[in-house]
């Protein structure tokens, strides 16, 4: 599954929610805030992903973690936490 998403299959989503799970009681809400091509990597189209959590939210490491959307099902992916900007927490994703 992972193979086929592009730079695309996100933007489409850009500003939906996000549910990035973290444990048996542990979730956090994520917002897509930005979708980034990168360029080729020699693979595929590269692209980036940052997630803004709201302030206050738990910062967890950085990891692979499960990210649930409505319409994207049910992503492992994984999260590198990038710290706060404009009064939210950013975690990012990169595909290569």
């Amino acid at each position: 599954m992972l193979e086929s998403l592009r730079v695309e299959s996100f933007s489409e989503h850009k500003g939906s929610g996000f549910r990035m799970l973290a444990g048996e009681n542990l979730a956090i809400e994520l917002t897509l805030a930005d979708v980034t091509p990168l360029g080729n990597s020699g693979v595929r189209e590269a692209f980036s992903l940052i997630f803004h959590a709201a302030a206050g939210a738990p910062i967890l490491p950085q990891r692979i973690y499960r990210l649930e959307h409505d319409a994207l099902g049910a992503l492992d992916l994984f999260v590198v936490p990038l710290g706060p900007k404009g009064g939210a927490f950013r975690y990012e994703v990169i595909f290569t």
